[in-house]
């Protein structure tokens, strides 16, 4: 069907036939049509033609075909329909909310339309904006300045160099040298005698043609760069040095700086007497790589601005020493008050002799420069000139604090002191001479105790007086510098003044806390010194003094302190067993017994030292005097803790019938005490007797229901006796009774996974992540459990979620040991040390690492800092330091034991 040929395509179109009449087009004709050009149909044939199409649609029924029907006129589709009041209505609410519509986003077009134009303004400003700035300035030119503006010359191609065509040449191509050869050869058989010409058919050879042309190449470029003798000329690697010391300068930097030169000549023009528009455009040449002209331009600055010393600095600057000293030379005569163009031209002299006599002419103009009697002083190599030069200073300049403090430091004790109370006579508001005065009796080892405190009383009257934190910053100064006792004496002049009584103990305690954190122990020390002398039965005073003597005093210094402190805080439990351990530490075991027996007295009830007697007697093996301290210890001190380590201690002894006599009294007394069932509980164990065990258990469950390690131990024995569902069961019900509680969330993962039911322990694992999103210990463990892959992506949400947790850190190290990166492994073990330094499993791992990859300092110094944390717990810490076999052992045999504890750091 569609591939019919239409039977109108090869008959002639009708008479008066124009294509595309219905849609309005009219008839033309073309310069390409046959004959003279055609006149179109006039309008009548126009109306003829068109009356003719309606007459035929309305006989066809179609009079408005919709392919002719204007979409915006509806009249051909309405016209038969009347118009009526309700579609006049209708017409008005159409346009009225066409106008509101226009109306709401009338204001967005227009700010569109707005930054449209503001942003192609930005891109393609106009000539008149971009100077816009320059004209309204305009309005401030004077007369005189209009008529001082250069007249602009027509310059254009004065400078240009007329081409010179015949001078151009160009290289010849290889193809015309063929060419030429026949011309030649042509030329020569047409006279007598010629050559004959060569054979039709011979080929040019434009290889040979070409390497000769390289030969010849060479041999230019090889007597360029050899010389007569046969040696190369030309350095390479200077030759590339100075290429790298070329600055190509872009097109915009050139154009930049022909703007500059222009504005900055119109500075100097406009303006001669502006010596900042000199050293500018002097400064603008050197930059351009100019330096003739920035010496040049410099020197008309120098003749046009005699006055400014700047402008001979810059002289001196930019030319060569020689010429230096000339132009300083010449910057004296015209001002010979510059204290900066001696100093400079002192400093272009290269023997001392040279600039002393320069410093002392320069001292003939200006005799009350400070710095030039102080650089001459520093010149003199004998103290005795330098005694004389300082000693005419303070003549000339009295007004100097330097001068008077620096002639003192050169004389004698005695003539010092004449010199500062020369000074303090002609400057007595000056703190520096009453100080430098309070050091030399120190150094002299005079008293300064009265002489600071009447310093501080006259110079508090003037009103520049020093405020308290001034003179307590003058008091560290003194410290740095070796004066302690001038420090001291300071501090109890001044720490007190301008403070309520009320603020006296938290400022002077802020104080000494700022102080200690500038490294400024001599200061601190004092003011706890004078704070106990105010307040002498404060202990939280007492105990931080101790402290800051403990950690940066000496043996002796603590020891006195600690011994006065029992004095006026008899009560202060700490300070006791803090003298006795001092004494215990350095190896005196009778001054450690004696304390403690004084402490007895004055605290005959107290549980802590009555158990310091008993840790210092078993530990040194006198565990029948321990047993003895301890039996009076139940009777005067009646706690639950003394009568958990008589048990202890009994057990260390292998006395388990008297220990579990005493856990049963204890019990009695104190029934919720958890470690007591714990003890007893390992005890039973330890006997073979798992249904005791078990019972104890269940009696200490009943009684201490929130104690987390003993569910624990419950469910281990459960675990260990092959009741592994009871076991996960009493795990169920440690959690409802305390939620939250990651420590039985890690064990209910890890039965699963000692059972071989490792599916289970990632559930149990997910489910405590949930419950316990910010838990380290859990984090640490879901680490693990991933593949090696994982690992590390693992690692970084638990640092999120945990907050930096030092189980995490310790991960995050062991995954780093077991890569091999050494120095990372160690720095996250140090961060995980910081983060938490009583965790011991932290120091146990990093001394296992440094084992392997560390040297001896580095575990010599890992153990004396373990030994300052003291770590207290742990899992593997615990685990080896409560066990029977390491008591009595010291702290760094603990770590040593614990690290040999831990499992192998194979990542699998």
């Amino acid at each position: 069907m569609f591939g019919a040929t239409k039977d109108f395509l090869g008959k002639p179109a009708p008479p008066g036939y124009i294509a595309g009449l219905g849609r309005g087009a009219t008839g033309f004709t073309t310069r390409s049509d046959i004959g003279p050009a055609r006149e179109g149909p006039t309008e009548a044939d126009i109306a003829k033609l068109q009356e003719q199409a309606r007459r035929k649609a309305a006989e066809n029924g179609d009079d408005d075909d919709e392919r002719y029907q204007d979409p915006d006129n509806e009249t051909g589709l309405f016209n038969t329909a009347p118009y009526e009041a309700d579609d006049e209505e209708a017409d008005q609410i159409y346009d009225a909310i066409d106008a509101k519509l226009d109306e709401r986003r009338k204001s967005r077009r227009e700010a569109r339309e707005k930054e449209m134009q503001e942003q192609l303004n930005k891109e393609r400003p106009k000539i008149q904006d971009q100077f816009a700035d320059l004209k309204r300035g305009l309005n401030a030119v004077s007369t005189e300045e209009w008529e001082n503006l250069p007249e602009v010359g027509n310059i254009a191609g004065k400078n240009r160099k007329k081409a010179n065509l015949r001078e151009k040449f160009a290289p010849v191509p290889d193809s015309l040298l063929p060419r030429a050869q026949e011309e030649m050869a042509t030329t020569l058989d047409a006279q007598p005698n010629g050559l004959t010409t060569p054979a039709p058919g011979t080929m040019t050879n434009f290889r040979e043609i070409g390497e000769a042309n390289k030969q010849v190449l060479g041999l230019r470029l090889d007597r360029m760069a050899d010389s007569a003798s046969g040696q190369t000329t030309i350095d390479p690697r200077g030759y590339l040095t100075g290429l790298n010391s070329v600055v190509v300068k872009s097109e915009a930097e050139i154009g930049d700086l022909k703007r500059a030169r222009l504005l900055l000549k119109s500075v100097i023009t406009t303006n001669p007497k502006h010596a900042p528009g000199w050293i500018a455009a002097a400064r603008l040449e050197e930059h351009a790589g100019k330096l003739t002209d920035a010496r040049q331009i410099i020197d008309k600055g120098c003749v046009e601005c005699p006055k400014a010393e700047d402008i001979w600095l810059e002289a001196a600057r930019l030319n060569n020493t020689e010429n230096a000293k000339k132009i300083l030379a010449n910057a004296v005569k015209q001002i010979p008050q510059s204290v900066k163009i001696w100093l400079q031209a002192a400093q272009l002299e290269t023997t001392p002799k040279g600039k002393k006599t320069v410093i002392r002419r320069a001292l003939d103009y200006v005799p009350n420069s400070v710095k030039l009697w102080k650089t001459a002083v520093e010149l003199e190599d004998d103290p005795n000139n330098a005694r004389i030069l300082l000693a005419r200073a303070v003549e000339l300049v009295p007004q100097s604090v330097e001068l008077w403090i620096a002639l003192a430091r050169l004389e004698t004790y005695e003539n010092a002191q004449k010199v500062l109370n020369a000074a303090r006579a002609k400057i007595p508001a000056s703190h520096e001479i009453w100080i430098t005065a309070f050091c030399l009796q120190e150094a002299n080892n005079k008293d300064v105790e009265k002489l600071v405190a009447n310093a501080v009383k006259m110079l508090s009257a003037m009103e520049s007086s020093l405020s308290r934190e001034q003179w307590l910053e003058e008091a560290e100064k003194c410290e740095k510098n070796g004066f302690i006792n001038t420090c001291q004496a300071i501090v109890r002049a001044t720490v007190g003044m301008g403070i309520e009584e009320a603020d006296r103990k938290s400022t002077w305690m802020e104080d000494a806390d700022n102080a200690i954190g500038r490294q400024s122990y001599g200061t601190a020390r004092a003011i706890y010194a004078h704070a106990l002398q105010t307040f002498p039965s404060k202990k939280s005073i007492w105990r931080r003094a101790a402290l800051l003597e403990k950690a940066h005093g000496t043996p002796e210094s603590l020891e006195e302190l600690l011994m006065r402190s029992v004095n006026y805080c008899p009560q202060a439990e700490f300070l006791w067993l803090m003298g006795a351990k001092e004494k215990w530490v350095r190896g005196n075991i009778p001054g450690a017994r004696a304390i403690l027996d004084a402490a007895f007295e004055a605290n005959p009830n107290s549980e802590q030292i009555w158990l310091a007697a008993v840790k210092l007697e078993a530990e040194n093996g006198e565990h029948g005097r321990a047993e003895i301290l301890l039996a009076k210890a139940r009777e005067k001190a009646d706690t639950m803790k003394v009568w958990m380590k008589s048990a202890v201690l009994k057990r260390q002894l292998n006395k388990i019938s008297e220990a579990l006599e005493l856990l049963d009294q204890g019990l009695v007394k104190y029934p919720t005490a958890d470690k007591l069932w714990m003890i007893r509980g390992q005890i039973l164990m330890d006997r073979g007797d798992t249904q005791k065990a078990r019972e104890n258990y269940i009696k200490a469950l009943k009684s201490c229901p929130k104690s987390v390690p003993l569910w624990i131990l419950a469910s281990r024995l459960e675990e260990k006796a092959g009741m592994l569902t009871k076991a996960r069961a009493m795990l169920d019900k440690a959690r409802l009774l305390n939620p939250k509680t990651p420590e039985l969330w890690l064990e209910s993962v890890r039965i699963e996974l000692r059972g071989n039911n490792a599916n289970f322990g990632k559930a149990q694992m997910a489910k405590a992540l949930q419950e316990c999103p910010s838990s380290g210990l859990l984090w640490s463990e879901a680490v693990w459990l991933e593949t090696r892959a994982q690992r590390k992506g693992k690692v970084v949400d638990a640092l999120k979620k945990s907050e930096n947790s030092a189980h995490v850190l310790i991960t995050a190290a062991r995954l780093f040991w077991s890569d091999r990166q050494v120095e990372k492994a160690r720095s996250w073990f140090q961060r995980a040390e910081k983060a938490d330094s009583d965790l011991g499993d932290a120091w146990a791992w990093h001394y296992k690492f440094e084992v392997e990859h560390g040297d001896e300092a580095r575990k010599n110094d890992l153990v004396m800092r373990c030994k300052a944390a003291e770590p207290r717990y742990g899992e593997y810490w615990q685990a080896v330091s409560k066990d029977l076999r390491n008591a009595g052992k010291s702290l760094d045999d603990i770590l040593i034991l614990t690290a040999a504890s831990l499992p192998s750091n194979t990542v699998a």
